[in-house]
């Protein structure tokens, strides 16, 4: 090969190096977006080199493997799920009227979903071939979310005093109704907007029944 042309042939880039921590981020956000673009069957460490823009020996450095670094991924997933979703029980006030603090949750569920959707879709089970620890996952920060609800229920219901009302039960249906409002706003939102989903809900509050005593 001559000395022009190999001037002209075009030099590997390399990824800049990075501190670990900056690094292991970086992957992350890489296997998310592969994840939710394409399900879970997909991703692999050439897929998460490809899209982050580095090469294999690059990912190897931060992780292990494939496995460690989707274990990560799911820790992380499920902490800001958590800490957002804490956040929005934290935000929506005191439950001492609790239809207006269920729609108040409601309304800032939906935002924020709007706001994340690369940390909700796999939490809400829109990313196809989610494997058996991930569901387990899931079901574990679900339960810690309706746990919580659970407990602004009965706090409201104490203040309030008045008609029974069964909050393990009633944590149940807000917690179901929350997910389905998340999947419908992240699958077909100029159909499904908030003020539609929470204006539905509202209406179903006014006209429930009076509890029984």
């Amino acid at each position: 090969m001559s000395r022009d042309t190999a001037s002209q042939t075009p030099r590997r880039r390399y990824a800049a190096r990075l501190p670990v921590d900056e690094r292991r981020e970086q992957l992350l956000d890489a296997a998310l977006t592969v994840l939710v673009r394409d399900g879970y069957d997909e991703v692999s460490v050439e897929a998460i080199a490809k899209e982050a823009g580095v090469t294999r020996p690059v990912v190897y450095g931060a992780y292990d493997g494939l496995e460690p670094l989707l274990h990560a991924l799911l820790d992380r997933t499920r902490d800001r799920a958590l800490g957002q979703a804490m956040a929005l029980l934290h935000e929506a006030g005191s439950p001492a009227d609790v239809d207006t603090w269920i729609l108040r949750a409601m309304d800032l569920l939906v935002e924020q979903v709007q706001a994340d959707p690369e940390v909700w879709r796999p939490v809400l089970g829109l990313t196809a071939g989610a494997p058996a620890v991930v569901r387990d996952r899931i079901a574990e920060t679900r339960e810690l979310i309706r746990g919580y609800l659970q407990a602004g229920i009965e706090a409201g219901i104490d203040l309030r005093g008045g008609p029974f009302v069964d909050a393990e039960i009633l944590s149940h249906i807000v917690l179901a109704m929350a997910e389905e409002f998340g999947r419908l706003v992240l699958q077909d939102p100029p159909r499904y907007d908030k003020g539609r989903l929470v204006s539905a809900l509202e209406g179903l509050l006014a006209a429930a029944p009076p509890t029984r005593s």
